[in-house]
């Protein structure tokens, strides 16, 4: 038996074996970064798994923000995912057409909108297809179904309360981004950021705690010694950021599997951060203090 909630992680063998349950539900919620030229829209209709609906992240957003797919207010996002026929006393299986990728940041936010029988799952497409699993292919026309938010402000961080936790540490902030934009050596993707770090900030790329062969997320022991070189302490909170609030959420997804529940998601993340202004910034690598 899969506990949603506490597990947060499906096989595609569980998957393949309730596909028809009345009560599931699964969703594509794939993302491309700009500039990669590939449509998640358009690839979702090419092939996916039969019955999925399709998660925009770029449409699912807060409208009012000119940062990237920001968490939408509680009233847009309830109109959105009814639409999908993603409701109340249903359980959602997420996965992406990479892996684990994109995934985990949808799992986040319907969590954040309190949303708690939701996983994600395991390897995603890539491993369900090189299973022979079943695909579709086509639009979706799911049925509406009442979707209730209530939001867990616990899961969230802004700007202001990333400046305030610099003065008093309470928080351990963690960034997902590879080393070399970490450390300010490799540009941004996006245009008009500067590069760095958030100061104090540790560095555990996304891709390190994924098996990246199988797409599938690391074993417990392995992620605990992840986490641990990358100078986190387990038994303190944590707040995760990357790029745009995406892969952010595949480090707070491995935190959860370890059972660490104190474990936040910057939402504006380096998309907001690394714009010019009095956010202060730091170069070179972190630094970790070893136990």
């Amino acid at each position: 038996m899969v506990d949603f909630d506490k597990d947060a992680l499906v096989s595609t063998e569980w998957l393949a074996d309730n596909l028809g349950a009345p009560d599931l539900r699964v969703v594509d919620a794939s993302y491309y970064l700009p500039g990669e030229g590939l449509d998640p829209r358009r690839e979702f209709e090419a092939q996916h798994i039969p019955g999925a609906v399709f998660f925009d992240i770029d449409d699912i957003k807060d409208p009012s923000s000119d940062l990237p797919h920001m968490v939408p207010p509680p009233h847009v996002f309830s109109s959105k995912v009814r639409k999908l026929g993603l409701g109340d006393g249903l359980r959602l299986v997420i996965y992406d057409q990479r892996g684990i990728w994109s995934a985990p940041r949808v799992w986040w936010t319907f969590r954040y909108f309190g949303h708690d029988e939701v996983a994600v799952l395991d390897g995603g497409l890539p491993k369900w297809l090189n299973e022979g699993r079943p695909v579709e292919e086509g639009e979706a026309h799911p049925e509406e179904r009442h979707f209730t938010p209530r939001m867990n402000s616990f899961l969230l961080r802004d700007r202001g309360q990333i400046l305030a936790n610099l003065k008093s540490g309470g928080e351990q902030v963690l960034d997902a981004r590879g080393r070399g934009r970490f450390e300010g050596s490799d540009p941004e993707p996006r245009q008009g950021l500067r590069s760095g770090h958030i100061p104090g900030s540790c560095n555990l790329p996304f891709v390190e705690v994924v098996e990246q062969s199988a797409q599938t997320l690391l074993d417990a022991a392995a992620l605990k010694e992840r986490f641990t070189a990358a100078g986190i302490d387990l038994n303190r909170p944590v707040v995760t950021t990357c790029g745009s609030g995406v892969t952010a959420a595949v480090l707070s997804l491995a935190l959860h599997r370890l059972g660490h529940r104190d474990v936040a998601v910057y939402d504006g993340s380096w998309s907001e951060w690394g714009l010019e202004g009095d956010t202060p910034v730091e170069t070179g690598p972190a630094t970790v203090e070893q136990s």
